[in-house]
Parts: C-alpha cells; structure tokens; sequence
C-alpha cells in the first residue's frame, strides 16, 4: 500500500485519477508554462535531434548513460536525505521512479563489472551534480524541480527513447543497455504522472517558492542543454559507428510519437520538411511504410499545440 508521504510499499500501488479542474496558480501549471521556451530550446539541441532520428553513435550513448548516472546519483542522494522534509515527502516514490541503479546496470553492460573504474564525471555534469547537492543541502523544496523536470520528461518519452537505441544501437531486446528507460514498477505512466502533479498541486507553498520552482526548473534544462552540447562536441571527434537502418526511427518504434519528449511539437508546429522529406524516401524504398507513414502523419496532426509535462 502507499502510505501518507507517497512511498509505495507495494507492488500495485493505487495511483489516483483526480480529474479537478486546474488553474494557472497550480505549481504543476506554472512550471509547464515557465519552462517551455527552454524546454523548446532543448529540443532543437543537435544532439537531441539525431537521437531521435536515430542517428546515435555507441560511444556517445555510452557517455550520456554516464552522465545520466551522476545526475541521478546525485539527485537520489538528496531526495534521500530530505525524503521527510513536508515540501518533498508527498513525491517520494523510490521503488517507482529512482534511476541510478538501473543506469549502473546499463553501465555493467556497456563496460563490463568494473565500469566504475572506467567513467569519470564530465565538467557539464558535475556542475548540474554541484548545483543538486548544492539544493538538497540549503534550500531542499527546490529538488521539487529537479525531480519533475527529469522523472516526468523519462515517464513521457522514455518507452520511445528506449525502441530508438535498441534499434540504432542493435540492443537486445531483452533490455539490456536501456534499463533507464524501464519503469517495471509503474503500470500506468499517464495514471502516475497525474497523481504525481496532484501530489505537487497540493504541496503547501506560497506563491514566492512557486516562482523560485519555476526558475530552478528552468536552470535544471539548462544544465541538461549543457550536457547535450558536451555529448555534441565530443561526438565530433568519435568515428561515425551509425548502422543504416533502413527508415527513419520513428517509422518502426510501435510506440506512441506522442510521447516522444522532445520531438512531436517541434516537427509539428515547424511542419518537419526535412523529416518528411528522409520518410518520403523510406517509403519508396518500403512497400509498408506507406501504411506506416499514414498512421505517423495522423498522429502529428493532433500534436500541433502538443507540449510535454
């Protein structure tokens, strides 16, 4: 059962779907709206956008994987340490949403059982680490922001980002590699995520800290940004590892593109002439993805005003 802080203590815990009418003051609202300009910015990093064409090299996964594992070791660090503090109690969800022990399990995979002598902490990443601990240790309300920006962006793409790796990448599909992306103990992510924004909605903070939450999300997908602009350079000088798969990933995924966190609204609202162009030529090439192409179409349709969170 979940007891009264929101630690799940079972297996099926009962997500609740309240269906109250939202109002811009509600925290989950303001920082939807606070943060899309540099949710939007993020989007359109290069790096961001040829992993979900497809276009990921081994290496750099690898070293994304790496700095992923320091960010949520750090922010697991200090959800731990504050898990009792009334402003984060009611988003203590451990057995749900903690990530570094499944990014150390991607990791073995990747470098073998002595992987942690073969990583180091990137200079973008320590200082997102730095400013993690830097929170929990003085002002822990803010890890409310922290924690929505990562766990809600990984519970609303993560299924997607996990098909593309595997088949750029040629995973097992046995997930090894992509544990990450594995929510095995949430069994409704649209159930979780609402109860998880309600859980923030009621949390008993005046309009100031609100504000304060919103300009800490905004700098956590700055530090994100960072990150991804550091994967990019150091890409550039990694020797170009890409498999022709054939057709854009997003053609094949048997996922659901609305859920891709990063790229649906941006080749919506811009109409994606590049994107359409490469599935243009896949489908020549392709008898069924003609069919395939049609179900893509249809769904971005409806994401023209789509935003993630």
């Amino acid at each position: 059962m979940e007891t009264s802080t929101g630690t799940s203590q079972g297996s099926n815990p009962p997500y609740e779907d309240k269906d109250a009418t939202l109002s811009p003051e509600d925290l989950s609202e303001m920082l939807a709206a606070g943060t899309k300009e540099v949710h939007e910015k993020a989007e359109n990093t290069q790096f961001v956008k040829d992993f979900l064409r497809g276009r990921i090299k081994r290496e750099l996964f690898k070293l994304g994987s790496v700095a992923l594992y320091h960010t949520y070791t750090a922010m697991e660090e200090e959800i731990e340490r504050n898990k009792d503090h009334p402003h984060f109690a009611p988003l203590y969800f451990p057995a749900e949403l903690h990530r570094h022990q499944a990014l150390a399990c991607d990791l073995e995979y990747f470098y073998g059982p002595n992987w942690q002598s073969q990583v180091t902490c990137s200079q973008a990443t320590q200082r997102y680490v730095d400013r993690i601990h830097q929170v929990g240790r003085e002002d822990p309300v803010l890890l409310v922001a922290h924690a929505y920006t990562r766990y809600m962006g990984d519970l609303s793409g993560g299924q997607v980002l996990r098909k593309v790796a595997q088949r750029a990448l040629k995973l097992p599909p046995t997930g090894e590699g992509v544990k990450f992306y594995q929510f095995d103990a949430i069994h409704s992510a649209k159930a979780f995520k609402q109860l998880y924004r309600s859980r923030m909605n009621e949390l008993d903070l005046d309009m100031d800290i609100k504000k304060r939450l919103v300009e800490e999300a905004v700098k956590a997908f700055q530090f994100n940004m960072e990150v991804f602009e550091e994967l990019e350079e150091v890409g550039k000088t990694i020797q170009d590892d890409l498999l022709d798969a054939g057709m854009p990933v997003h053609g094949t995924l048997g996922g659901d593109i609305s859920k891709c966190p990063y790229y649906a609204a941006k080749m919506a609202a811009s109409g994606g002439t590049a994107y359409v162009g490469q599935l243009a030529m896949a489908v020549l090439r392709h008898p069924t993805g003609q069919v395939l192409f049609a179900t893509w179409f249809a769904a971005l349709a409806g994401l023209a005003a789509w935003y993630l969170m």
